[in-house]
């Protein structure tokens, strides 16, 4: 196998452009907390922790799902059901980048080295979650609502009350757009007996609570802004995010076969979009 073509299935296997998802997050809380620019060490090590850690995340979800995604039609050719990654290759690579994560936090500080290990374990846990229990979704929102702080404890070592409030925006936006994200798959989780909260409790009850949580996520986000005492284009990235997710229930709404739309391009670029305005909102102030 070229070293191309292995490439092109580690990517396919852990979906590396979901990395758009958090990123911008652990960039804002770097950049707030520093009040401006944080040098390169903390961005290459920052970009190196954030990396491994969702590897780590994707490569033991992939692992766990074996049995049900060979079952599932819109997920039965994903490298590790279709043998393009052994079991014994996936378990390697499982250990390589938890390895490189808990090295990569001792060498940001020691409050960031200390928290590697309960992360790694959240970041393990979701695939067990969604076996039994529909706050899978907040479970998955919870992993990537830990980037924010883990942005900020990067740069002074300490957890203030602003990047909670930022974290749980986080975790409430990602558990939203995964609802409507696993609308596609509800009728194979209530074959499967999974406990996704569309194949438990139906369409409009999803739908109802995903607007629920985007609108939480939101409120959480203006309590980050107001908390950080930030400016004007702060609270723009807060209603710029706001109708971003407007639109994307209206797209879902209309039509289920634009979840995908919704899922990456309307949450991809609202990450980036947030980031944007946060770096003019400290360039400025």
């Amino acid at each position: 196998m070229s070293i191309a073509k292995w490439y092109r299935d580690f990517n396919e296997l852990i979906m590396f452009q979901h990395s758009v998802f958090s990123l911008p997050f652990i960039f804002i809380a770097m950049l707030v907390s520093a009040d401006g620019w944080f040098g390169w060490r903390l961005l290459l090590l920052g970009v190196l922790a954030a990396v491994s850690a969702r590897n780590f995340a994707m490569l033991v979800n992939r692992y766990l799902d074996r049995d049900i995604d060979a079952l599932n039609p819109r997920t039965k050719g994903r490298p590790s059901v279709d043998g393009r990654f052994s079991a014994p290759q996936m378990r390697l690579l499982i250990v390589i980048n938890a390895l490189v994560f808990v090295a990569t936090a001792y060498f940001i500080n020691w409050l960031a080295f200390a928290l590697s290990f309960p992360i790694l374990a959240i970041l393990g846990g979701y695939s067990w979650f969604k076996r039994f229990s529909s706050m899978a979704h907040l479970v998955l929102g919870l992993s990537l609502g830990l980037a924010p702080i883990a942005g900020v404890v990067a740069v002074e070592a300490a957890i203030p009350i602003w990047s909670l409030m930022l974290a749980v925006g986080v975790m409430f936006w990602v558990a939203g757009f995964d609802l409507l994200y696993s609308l596609q798959d509800m009728e194979f989780d209530k074959e499967a007996g999974l406990f996704s909260i569309p194949s438990r409790f139906g369409i409009d009850c999803t739908m109802l609570l995903a607007r629920i949580f985007h609108a939480l996520a939101v409120l959480f986000w203006a309590f980050f802004t107001a908390e950080a005492g930030l400016g004007f284009f702060a609270w723009a990235a807060v209603a710029v995010a706001a109708a971003m997710l407007v639109y994307e229930h209206k797209l879902v709404s209309a039509d289920f076969t634009k979840i995908d739309r919704a899922f990456f391009t309307v949450n991809g670029y609202l990450g980036f979009i947030y980031l944007f305005f946060i770096i003019v909102d400290r360039g400025i102030s």
